[in-house]
């Protein structure tokens, strides 16, 4: 199926549907009084363009809009992620009162704006259609990132990720020139078609990929592109923060995963990938795998803000995700679809408990956690408690699981080494993760800490959040079917 302008919309209603959201949105908040209808409208959006996206799951896939986008179980899963996280985002801003500080219409509306262009990273299958939908989700969320009026710390933080963000774009797009000159198109079936029968000068694909790597690492954030990241996750809103570190990170991975894999490797017998002779990008990433988690895992062990911390962990987090790529099958892939949904789950539930802690403190520390079971907030005190144990990896918990997947993966391919630089870095992150447990349960609170409350919604997100982490950890089957069936291509 290859289909033009005109044929493709009937397979875009996801996409119609989420800018008709952001142009009402816009419009509502200009006519209307109550700030709250935006809110509502786009969470509605995101529901009605979610109902869409699964329902266009499992159709017969094709090429869109004369090959600029493709649908596909893989690109609609990541799909199904953005809307996901942007509905629970838009959840927890209501129970934030940093956002209540900004203009409803403009966040909401930029907000939706950034998952619109998480769908068409998810969908690129043109050099070109990827860097302008990596460009406009970084855009937006540099304005989000800096949203906070006459805050110091968030301008900074969107002036740093500005510069960061122009950089790699800068180096990206030079290394897709490269590979246009090598290539002689932008397509990637067109790409991999002359790169295999063709005999490209190893040194300059060589390059040319490092220079790729550059953008997509940024958006992912695996070393050495993960340097805005602390910065970034500490100044921006703390439910900007989180949408950063799940939807963000899983675009870039989609837009990795569909370079490196249908453009630049072809399926081979029993779900493996053999990529294209002359570079070997594989052992690259196992190496930038056990740097990403090993610096991320060392870096946060002596971070005193949970934000700066989590923005570490989540560096270490990145280099668990790229061991799913390194071991190049479909089995390391499947891993990596269902780690990203886990993560989604267990890293928003721990910025809502930041986002609780923040309102009634006012701050960040670790040292406002002291006692946090003590004073009114045992139910937020487990759930974190819960979050970052399945963080850690242990059992009976959903990252359990997750981290089981991955490290199978890696075990099976003989991948020893990676296995163990992987083990060694869960027992370093147990050490911080429980850290933050220990000064909430075994400190008690002195006469100067206050109680801590949370609204209604709070604690319904959370109580959702903690069962989904507990539920997927006994119970993954039906999330390893949805992966598993998610990990169609279509490549010709």
């Amino acid at each position: 199926m290859d289909l033009g302008n005109l044929e493709s919309l009937d397979y875009f209603y996801p996409e119609a549907i989420l800018t008709g959201t952001i142009l009402l949105v816009i419009l509502l908040d200009l006519v209307l009084k109550n700030k709250k209808v935006p809110a509502l409208l786009a969470f509605a959006g995101c529901g009605v363009s979610l109902w869409f996206t699964w329902k266009l799951y499992g159709a017969s896939g094709g090429w869109l809009f004369h090959r600029m986008m493709v649908l596909d179980n893989f690109s609609l899963f990541f799909k199904l992620v953005a809307l996901a996280a942007t509905i629970l985002v838009i959840w927890m801003s209501s129970a934030s009162r940093e956002i209540e500080q900004v203009h409803q219409g403009e966040y909401l509306a930029i907000l939706l704006s950034s998952t619109l262009g998480m769908f068409f990273m998810a969908s690129s299958t043109n050099l070109l259609m990827a860097y302008l939908s990596l460009e406009f989700v970084s855009i937006t969320s540099y304005i989000l990132t800096g949203f906070l009026p006459r805050n110091r710390r968030s301008s900074e933080a969107a002036l740093k990720y500005l510069i960061y963000g122009g950089v790699a774009s800068g180096a990206m797009i030079y290394g897709m020139s490269w590979i246009f000159g090598m290539t002689g198109s932008l397509d990637y079936a067109q790409i991999n078609q002359a790169l295999v029968l063709g005999q490209p000068n190893r040194l300059a694909l060589f390059i040319a990929l490092v220079f790729i790597l550059a953008g997509f690492g940024y958006k992912i954030v695996f070393v050495p592109f993960h340097m805005w990241s602390p910065d970034v996750y500490q100044g921006a809103p703390t439910p900007v923060t989180a949408f950063l570190s799940v939807g963000s990170n899983a675009a870039g991975v989609a837009i990795l995963v569909r370079f490196f894999f249908p453009a630049l490797s072809h399926p081979a017998a029993g779900g493996d990938w053999q990529f294209i002779s002359g570079v070997e990008w594989p052992q690259f990433l196992l190496v930038v795998s056990m740097v990403t988690m090993t610096l991320g895992n060392l870096s946060a062990l002596n971070q005193q803000n949970v934000k700066r911390m989590l923005a570490y962990s989540g560096i270490a987090h990145a280099g668990y995700i790229l061991m799913g790529l390194v071991v190049l099958n479909n089995e390391g892939l499947q891993a990596v679809l269902f780690y990203i949904v886990v993560y989604l789950i267990m890293n928003l539930g721990a910025f809502l408990v930041v986002v609780v802690v923040a309102n009634a403190t006012g701050k960040e520390d670790i040292d406002v956690y002291r006692g946090l079971a003590w004073r009114g907030a045992a139910v937020p005190a487990v759930a974190m408690a819960i979050f970052l144990f399945s963080l850690t990896g242990l059992p009976p918990l959903a990252g359990f699981i997750g981290k089981f997947f991955l490290f199978a993966a890696v075990i099976k391919q003989e991948f020893y080494l990676l296995a163990v630089v992987a083990v060694v870095n869960s027992v370093i992150s147990l050490y911080y993760y429980a850290r933050v447990v220990k000064v909430m349960f075994l400190d008690f609170p002195e006469p100067a800490d206050g109680e801590v409350q949370m609204n209604a919604g709070a604690a319904v997100m959370l109580g959702l959040l903690s069962a989904m982490t507990l539920l997927f950890g006994i119970y993954w089957g039906p999330l390893v079917a949805f992966t598993n069936q998610s990990l169609r291509f279509f490549v010709k």
